[in-house]
């Protein structure tokens, strides 16, 4: 077991230095999958950590990154709700629930939630013999969902695994097709159609380790998150937005000899593989004083992404956290997120 251990510990390193190595590549991958929200993160600590979670151990909201990283869960219950005010006026909340039964005998049970409110939109159809060339049909609403059951555990002191299957379902309305046009006597044009619905259900897939390797608190981690089949939109094919990403991450003040008060100050980085755009740097620092006050900031190397930098605080006691993250967004102005964290773990040791 130290033997697989070890080498798990060297491979995660090597493979976190490749994907890095990948940056310096010109590698332009757009348009290459669907289900986009899944990519979108509505937890406020993650955001202001610029999303570098992998190798974090977070509770329930790791189903949300690394599913190995609520295995550590030391209380019976964990649980989290977000909200998150996305560009365009688009709403994405999302919430998760961990429970430990049997003093962590058995492991994890987790399950996640995220819903995606699009909005109004206003509806047109083609006509080939109006002035404007269309008709309106009215103002519509579209909407996603992803409901997930996860399961994580500790299989030495050091090594923990997790996974969970997510049900997704993404509704974007109904389209009409034209078959055929063709025209009468009087010149007017005309079309054979057909109303087409726009909803698929898939399932997708994310499984990921934890390695605590022993010197101090540095923690190597790995994920996949977003595995899913191919799935079509009438005739064209889509899969959801895989991403490989390995991380590290540990309270670099374990270094500081005597500390005059309670503090921590963590540094995360995870390199990330993407389906549909350019591999990602993303370095996140935590700074925690009397383990009730968090100063965080982030930043995110990218060519294509409005956002880099990213900051955020939170405040946290007995059992109780709340976390909000502000990103600017270029063009877009700005994201502000908000979390509320619930752990009995926390109240059990007052």
């Amino acid at each position: 077991m130290k033997n697989m251990i070890q080498k798990f510990s060297a491979g995660t390193l090597i493979g976190f230095l490749l994907i890095s190595n990948l940056l310096a590549q010109d590698n332009q991958k757009l348009a290459q999958s669907g289900f986009q929200f899944l990519s979108v993160v509505s937890d406020a600590r993650a955001a202001a950590m610029a999303e570098a979670m992998t190798s974090l151990e977070i509770g329930s909201s790791a189903l949300f990154f690394n599913p190995a990283g609520m295995a550590d869960m030391t209380g019976i219950l964990d649980a989290s709700a977000s909200i998150n005010q996305w560009i365009a006026d688009i709403k994405h909340n999302s919430a998760s629930l961990a429970i430990r039964p049997a003093d962590g005998q058995y492991g994890v049970i987790g399950l996640s939630l995220q819903y995606v409110d699009y909005g109004d939109f206003y509806g047109t159809r083609v006509n080939l013999n109006s002035p404007q060339g269309y008709d309106d049909t009215g103002i519509f609403t579209l909407n996603a969902l992803a409901v997930g059951v996860g399961y994580a555990k500790q299989l030495t002191d050091r090594f923990s695994v997790g996974g969970q299957v997510r049900w997704v379902h993404q509704d974007l309305g109904e389209s009409m097709i034209a078959k055929n046009t063709f025209t009468d006597t009087s010149g007017s044009r005309f079309a054979d159609t057909s109303n087409v619905s726009n909803e698929l259900s898939p399932l997708v897939f994310d499984f990921g380790t934890q390695f605590r390797t022993g010197l101090k608190s540095l923690v190597f981690g790995m994920s996949v998150r977003n595995f899913s089949a191919e799935y079509k939109y009438a005739e064209e094919g889509i899969q959801a937005p895989l991403v490989f990403t390995l991380g590290i991450s540990m309270n670099v003040l374990d270094f500081a000899e005597e500390m005059p008060f309670d503090q921590s100050l963590y540094v995360s980085i995870d390199a990330s593989h993407h389906r549909d755009y350019p591999e990602q740097v993303k370095v996140g620092i935590d700074y925690k004083i009397f383990n009730v006050l968090s100063l965080r900031g982030g930043y995110t190397s990218s060519t294509f992404e409005q956002n880099g930098f990213s900051f955020g605080v939170g405040l946290s006691q007995f059992g109780f956290a709340f976390d909000y993250s502000y990103t600017p967004f270029g063009i877009f102005d700005k994201v502000q997120r908000f979390t509320a964290r619930f752990s009995l773990d926390d109240i059990f040791s007052k």
